[in-house]
């Protein structure tokens, strides 16, 4: 009977120090406890840094305001390093953690695997970036994203495209990842419909290399008037500087995964001006963003292209938790889904799938060495 007690005595220690050991990883008992993950580390860590600080510093807003349902929150960062399996393994960490709010992930290909983990426990992510359909077009129901969606996009670079340059002789390069491939396909999709004409070449690079020029060698036979790219932007920047140093005198168009200054510099200001790329409106110029946009830059420094999207992603997320009463993850799906959320980019709201109500696409150029919005009349 002694050893049993003993025994029984050895157990309940064990369980209470697993239970501490837990509540250091993930919150305490009376910690409402929310993620930021993204790629850390890596050749898009700086995308990474900026979803963190702007989901950092929405956490902060709000445990400043005394926090969620009167506790504080405490934001967890998860690294997926941009490899699906690491974004499944801290999926299922944040499980573990007792996250009930997830805010990423920034690649496709990541989120959706992701997502799976999630959705299996009922933890909401919203994503501030991830644009490929599928993120939503799974049904999940705790599965949210505040960017539009790359058939969205796709079509807007399409349309300009049509528009602008009718006669072009346009050919379609994409990095073979779940987003780079996936909107590739919704821009040549859209554009055929459009115009009804076929596009000249359709190819692909590895995303790992760092010379395009066997591929832009021979994209260069073919005399394109426009390139278009499907990728992100350390490989867009190479690709805008290859096609200069060939002598390639193509107008290159890509999408929000190239959207970021340093592709600029990546590519050097001479080979990037001109380039095309689809984005949103520019957002810090929003009279309503301007507060979180100044406290951004006082503690941050510059903000990034998914700063904002990240803080509006987790703004949304805790309003609904507010909403829903209590941390449950379905309960807070609930509340996204029938609530007009008031943010500072504007009044959003989702659709059945977890989409924005609205497109939010429209065409930026890089001028003079920066990224400038073109004007409504040459949308």
């Amino acid at each position: 009977m002694g050893l049993r007690v003993l025994r029984a005595g050895a157990l309940v220690a064990w369980g209470m120090s697993l239970a501490l050991l837990l509540g250091c990883a993930g919150g305490s008992q009376n910690e409402i406890v929310v993620a930021s993950v993204g790629p850390m580390t890596g050749e898009q860590a700086k995308i990474g840094k900026d979803m963190k600080d702007g989901a950092t510093l929405c956490v902060d807003d709000w445990n400043a305001k005394g926090g969620v349902l009167g506790r504080p929150i405490k934001l967890l960062v998860g690294d997926d390093a941009q490899d699906p399996k690491q974004a499944n393994a801290v999926a299922n960490k944040m499980f573990t953690q007792g996250v009930i709010i997830v805010d990423g992930h920034y690649n496709s290909s990541c989120t959706i695997p992701a997502s799976e983990v999630y959705h299996q426990h009922d933890m909401v992510m919203i994503t501030p970036a991830s644009t490929n359909p599928q993120v939503t077009e799974r049904g999940y129901r705790t599965v949210f994203r505040v960017c539009g969606r790359d058939d969205q996009q796709g079509g807007c670079g399409a349309r300009y495209a049509a528009k602008n340059m009718p006669e072009a002789r346009v050919a379609v390069i994409h990095d073979k990842t779940t987003y780079g491939q996936g909107l590739a396909d919704e821009f040549v999709k859209s554009y055929e419909t459009l115009t009804g004409k076929k596009v000249v070449a359709y190819t692909a690079i590895v995303k790992e290399d760092v010379d395009y020029s066997a591929v832009l060698t021979n994209l260069k036979t073919l005399n394109p008037d426009l390139i278009y790219f499907g990728g992100l932007y350390p490989q867009g920047g190479l690709l805008a500087r290859q096609m200069r140093q060939l002598g390639l005198k193509a107008t290159l168009m890509s999408g929000d995964g190239t959207y970021d200054p340093e592709f600029i510099k990546i590519a050097g200001p001479e080979n990037a001006e001109g380039t095309l790329l689809t984005f949103t409106p520019d957002l810090t110029a929003i009279p309503s963003a301007q507060a979180v946009v100044e406290a951004y830059k006082k503690r941050f420094g510059e903000v990034g292209p998914y700063s904002m999207y990240s803080y509006v992603a987790m703004d949304i997320a805790l309003q609904a938790l507010r909403k829903a009463g209590k941390p449950d993850g379905a309960k807070v799906a609930d509340a996204m889904h029938t609530t007009t959320f008031d943010t500072f980019f504007g009044p959003i709201s989702f659709d059945a799938k977890g989409d924005v109500a609205v497109s939010p696409y429209v065409m930026w150029t890089v001028k003079d060495g920066k990224l400038v919005q073109l004007p409504a009349d040459r949308q």
